[in-house]
């Protein structure tokens, strides 16, 4: 079971059945079975969906990024055997859980950039240069991708990207916001991947993090044509006077790579996002004999905003009703507190709740800005809130989501699940019988 303490929160029949849900979508979107389901080698050809690409022995670099890189790379080794020549694979977790024959793993810093980060990407760009036309790269991009892949251009160093991250983050900035700003701050992002790989064939495995699925946006896009310029990361530093606020007379940008060469052998291929994680849901939703409907793929906004949005749709729905939502919302830090967008969002909507009506988000990653993926909201829990003398109003305002679901114990713990499709938020409206058991 991917929710590790399901024993505890699971105390009430809605929240069984909400939680039921929820787990459908993870086992759905677990990167060793999406990559088994969507690739493999026959013919001596590697087959990803309809894209057919000859493979020649010792002919294959794999190099998988992001927080699906690692169980991605367990699963592409074997498949590739003799085929594949050597890669790295680059992701946040512990090298203990790695064992490769032919790969290197590195293990990266996430949400911020380091130094390891840096160190890891100069040996993925040393790794790609001198490719020939009759060489494969087989890239996996993935959630977390854009921060692993640090080349900061001259005069910027991990620390600087980390506390201009740390502004727009706290100034609520969107990810298609952000990452034009890295893109243009990296020799790895923006197509650049491609570009180093070149003229070899580049098939590139994506798993969507992003609101959309827009792969110009997906861990800033390494190997796609970038559709963004330098003046657009010079409007958003100006936007949020990040200049002002970091007390600096410039950030260095550069162009990123426009030349179509650089992506005429390229194959970009969405294997996976939030929608596969939704249909999942929406099938075990109605094996409980409940209405479905996915209102949201691409859900965004203030993340209070959109749990009162999210609580008054669910209030107007029919008993029997499940609403779905997959995207990322954002949250404006005022405070001084711990936790994450859906934290925050399952903690405003514990205000907005009434009897029947359970409300949970979740991290598809399992890491919501924490050791927690997120929560669960209903009725019953804000009675055992109440019964603890915790001030719902008074946790939002510090931004202290976390604390509040320590004490209360309804966070959602799955820990690292390997995979990355943004956030799932469930409505559930059925018959109360307010208690638990």
């Amino acid at each position: 079971m991917k929710i590790k303490n399901y024993k505890q929160i699971a105390l009430t029949e809605p929240r069984r059945t909400l939680l039921s849900i929820i787990e459908a979508g993870l086992e759905s979107i677990e990167t060793k079975h999406v990559i088994e389901k969507s690739v493999r080698v026959e013919n001596n050809a590697l087959v990803v969906n309809e894209t057919v690409t000859p493979l020649k022995e010792d002919g294959v670099t794999l190099v998988a990024i992001g927080k699906c890189a690692l169980d991605a790379a367990t699963a592409l080794e074997p498949m590739l055997g003799k085929y594949l020549k050597n890669g790295i694979v680059l992701d946040i977790r512990d090298s203990k859980e790695a064992s490769f024959k032919k790969l290197e793993y590195l293990q990266g810093t996430h949400p911020m950039p380091s130094e390891a980060n840096v160190a890891a990407t100069k040996k993925i760009l040393e790794l790609l240069k001198n490719k020939t036309e009759n060489d494969v790269v087989l890239f996996v991009i993935s959630g977390g991708g854009s921060t692993l892949l640090s080349a900061p251009l001259e005069g910027i160093t991990a620390a600087d990207e980390t506390a201009l991250m740390k502004l727009l983050f706290k100034k609520g900035a969107t990810i298609q916001e952000i990452n034009a700003i890295r893109k243009h701050s990296s020799y790895a992002r923006g197509g650049n991947l491609a570009k180093e790989a070149y003229p070899a064939k580049v098939i590139s495995l994506i798993f969507s993090d992003v609101p959309g699925n827009d792969i110009n946006v997906i861990s800033s896009a390494p190997t796609v044509e970038d559709e963004t310029s330098v003046k657009d990361a010079e409007k958003i530093l100006k936007k949020y006077d990040c200049l002002k606020e970091l007390n600096k007379d410039e950030y260095p940008l550069t162009e990123t790579p426009k030349e179509s060469k650089y992506f005429e052998n390229v194959s970009n291929i969405l294997l996976v996002s939030n929608e596969t994680a939704l249909n999942a849901m929406a099938e075990k939703a109605k094996e409980h004999s409940l209405e479905v409907e996915i209102r949201e793929t691409a859900l965004i906004g203030e993340a209070r905003k959109v749990a009162a949005n999210i609580a008054k749709e669910i209030r107007k729905a029919d008993l029997g009703k499940v609403l779905l939502y997959g995207g990322e919302t954002t949250v404006t830090i005022k405070g001084k507190g711990r936790g994450g967008r859906n934290q925050e969002l399952t903690l405003a909507a514990l205000k907005e709740v009434n009897g029947g009506e359970v409300i949970a988000s979740i991290a598809s990653d399992g890491r919501d800005n924490g050791e927690f993926a997120g929560a669960i909201a209903d009725e019953f829990g804000r009675k055992k809130a109440e019964e603890k003398g915790l001030d719902i109003k008074a946790y939002l305002e510090e931004n202290d989501a976390t604390s509040f679901f320590e004490q209360s114990g309804d966070y959602i713990l799955t820990g690292a699940t390997g995979t990355n499709v943004s956030d799932i938020t469930i409505a559930l409206k059925v018959v109360s019988r307010n208690n638990g058991e």
